[in-house]
């Protein structure tokens, strides 16, 4: 749900961010009219979402990055008391267009290519309400990231193509891996199994492992 409008600038998306550093999310869910959820069990995805409507977010549901003009992708991330990642990143979701794409060509690449990370305090002893915003960064994939990235990607696609969907699990990949998308185990979508037919599975989609946002909060320069 977009808010404000998209930002024209890259240097008018960086201020927008830098606005926000120290700030709540009850302070920042009152400036846009929103009530705070008492348990983000149940409204998964409102972290993200707010902060999408409070920048100007303008992708939407698309598999593309959120600020298209710009090219930048945007990820919450929420942390400890002691500045480490609590949770795998989603990513996007893994369609059947996915088995044509190249590297350079898949969503994934398209979203991790530029992305403005927006860390949070996320410790449970701290309401949703009183959880601040820390300072945000923008990033940008190296080539060493990328080279990492890229296998697992290449890897973890190999397997679904050769219809080994089903017995994917989050345990492969160094820093992509790929983990159920659904709301409940109810929810199902058709992939291919290894003799080429039509299996339902739980939908699936590709995350990034905390121990990729470890290493970018500790290694990455801050470039703003």
């Amino acid at each position: 749900m977009q808010i404000r409008p998209a930002p024209q600038s890259e240097n008018e998306l960086l201020q927008r961010a830098k606005s926000l550093s120290g700030c709540s999310l009850g302070i920042i869910a009152n400036q846009l009219g929103w009530a705070v959820p008492t348990d983000l069990r149940r409204h998964k995805g409102w972290v993200g979402q707010l902060v999408e409507a409070i920048l100007g977010a303008e992708a939407g549901n698309q598999a593309k990055p959120d600020f298209l003009a710009l090219n930048i992708e945007l990820k919450t991330l929420p942390v400890t008391k002691a500045g480490q990642p609590q949770v795998s990143t989603y990513v996007c979701a893994i369609s059947h267009a996915a088995l044509s794409e190249t590297w350079h060509s898949s969503v994934v690449y398209q979203k991790l290519s530029r992305v403005l990370w927006v860390p949070i305090e996320g410790s449970d002893t701290i309401s949703i309400t009183e959880r601040r915003i820390l300072k945000p960064f923008l990033w940008e994939m190296g080539p060493d990231i990328e080279i990492i990235l890229r296998q697992d990607w290449e890897e973890l696609m190999e397997a679904l193509a050769l219809g080994y969907g089903a017995g994917l699990s989050a345990h492969q990949g160094t820093y992509l891996q790929v983990r159920p998308k659904a709301a409940h185990s109810r929810i199902k979508t058709a992939y291919l199994d290894v003799s080429g037919e039509r299996v339902s599975i739980v939908p699936k989609g590709f995350y990034l492992r905390p121990a990729f946002t470890r290493h970018l909060l500790k290694t990455s320069p801050v470039l703003f």
